[in-house]
């Protein structure tokens, strides 16, 4: 960082552009996790898993870290043909010295796009296209990424809860059935969430319900 420092103030425009271009690629890296959260398939992994734990009632079962560790893998599971693409096509040639930093940028971003355009709606693309004044793009390169970046954000948070009210209507009917058995039975000041816990786990366990779950999600980026 200091080097970057001493090479701004020399009077070499040369260097004062390697300089300009480290210290972009330490801001890339500051927001690298912002990047995994908003640009990959993690944002719909970790809501999915975060209402089974919710649909379940299991308070802190399994714990955020066992969570988000899963959500993690999966993610670089679903990414890796991407990650693999922008290591070939932007790292390695920029790494080589084949490519400027601003084409290793190019080349890095459009795999990036090509899986968000996959997974983001037209109409929430449209919205903030509208919004930002952007014209209809040509190609894909075309449209920028502070446009296609939030809306596919708004997209998977869409798809996810959409994810999330199926994984929640099996174990809300255990709910109500308990809740009125409970009832006709006089039991009313017995927690109905207590008594169907038990069978809420049982029939997770009965269907598989993670490797359902984890089906369900690799399914939806296919």
């Amino acid at each position: 960082m200091t080097d970057a420092v001493n090479l701004l103030t020399e009077n070499d425009p040369q260097a004062a552009s390697s300089a300009v271009q480290l210290l972009l690629l330490l801001l890339a890296i500051t927001i690298l996790p912002s990047i995994l959260i908003l640009m990959t398939s993690f944002t719909r992994i970790i809501i999915v898993l975060s209402f089974v734990r919710t649909s379940l009632a299991t308070q802190q079962m399994p714990p955020n870290q066992v969570l988000i560790g899963l959500a993690l893998f999966l993610t670089f599971f679903i990414m890796a043909p991407t990650f693999n693409e922008v290591n070939e096509e932007a790292l390695q040639p920029l790494f080589n010295e084949e490519i400027t930093l601003d084409e290793a940028y190019e080349a890095a971003s459009l795999p990036f796009k090509e899986f968000m355009a996959k997974h983001t709606r037209q109409k929430d693309l449209a919205l903030f296209m509208d919004y930002s004044g952007e014209e209809s793009p040509e190609t894909l390169a075309d449209i920028s990424l502070t446009t296609l970046v939030p809306a596919f954000a708004i997209s998977e948070l869409k798809t996810a809860f959409q994810m999330g009210f199926m994984i929640f209507i099996p174990f809300l009917v255990i709910d109500m059935a308990v809740a009125s058995v409970l009832m006709s039975m006089g039991m009313m000041m017995l927690p109905p969430v207590m008594i169907s816990l038990p069978f809420k786990i049982l029939l997770f366990v009965i269907v598989d319900g993670w490797n359902l779950i984890g089906h369900s999600i690799l399914e939806s980026f296919t």
